[in-house]
């Protein structure tokens, strides 16, 4: 549990998606600093700890945020794939100064629990804010804050290729509830029912564009692949 009375240097461990960086976003707002943004690209599509579609897409988020990238590529097999966490976040701890770190985890504690012992043996602080907490004002929170968030992989009963590319709106949120009561699906998504890509946050300095990107589409599940991207400032209203 991270020390609210103290200020720490974190490592940001994301791949891209609105629950880590809403973690981030929490944090600053209490006054720690982060140091570094770390992500796992796993050669696996299967990974059992990392998100996958678009991950390679976290450089721009990193320098949107004007933080120094580690992307660490991991062979997406279990249990050894936390080797690779393990060095990831060994050069966020000795070249960044990381004290500790924040990830988005919600309620699936199969991640949480790795994550927390990686970061007990290396001597960081594990934090994660949303743990826990109640899914749909975590996805009502996304929006308040001034989110721009997409559907980048959708896995579950009642998704079907028209979610690829939708941003998340309160109206999404309304059929996710809907999915909810009929398949049980996790609102936020941790079950793997579905990714989503940030494309803007209060912490950027700069928005994510989309130039180019394929639906492809698997019998009963999909993703959008972003073939291109780049960052844009952001429209200013007067």
């Amino acid at each position: 549990m991270i020390r609210r009375d103290l200020f720490m240097k974190l490592a940001l461990l994301s791949s891209g998606g609105k629950d880590s960086l809403l973690a981030a976003y929490r944090v600053v707002k209490e006054g720690h600093k982060l140091v570094c943004f770390v992500s796992i690209l796993p050669e696996r599509s299967n990974s059992w700890m990392f998100h996958v579609p678009n991950v390679s897409l976290t450089k721009l988020h990193a320098e949107a945020m004007g933080l120094p990238h580690i992307l660490e590529v991991s062979s997406g097999v279990k249990e050894r794939e936390l080797a690779d966490l393990v060095r990831a976040l060994e050069k966020a701890r000795d070249i960044y100064g990381a004290e500790g770190v924040v990830s988005g985890a919600i309620a699936s504690r199969y991640q949480k629990e790795r994550v927390d012992n990686i970061c007990s043996n290396l001597g960081l602080i594990s934090c994660a804010p949303l743990w826990g907490q109640d899914q749909l004002a975590l996805l009502n929170e996304v929006i308040e804050s001034g989110f721009e968030v997409i559907f980048v992989g959708v896995y579950a009963m009642g998704m079907d290729s028209s979610w690829l590319g939708r941003k998340l709106t309160y109206e999404m949120i309304k059929k996710l509830v809907q999915l909810n009561k009929l398949y049980g699906i996790s609102l936020s998504g941790e079950g793997g029912e579905y990714e989503t890509l940030v494309l803007d946050m209060p912490l950027f300095k700069k928005r994510m564009r989309i130039l180019r990107s394929e639906v492809k589409w698997f019998k009963s599940w999909g993703i959008l692949e972003v073939k291109e991207a780049i960052l844009e400032e952001k429209c200013v209203l007067h």
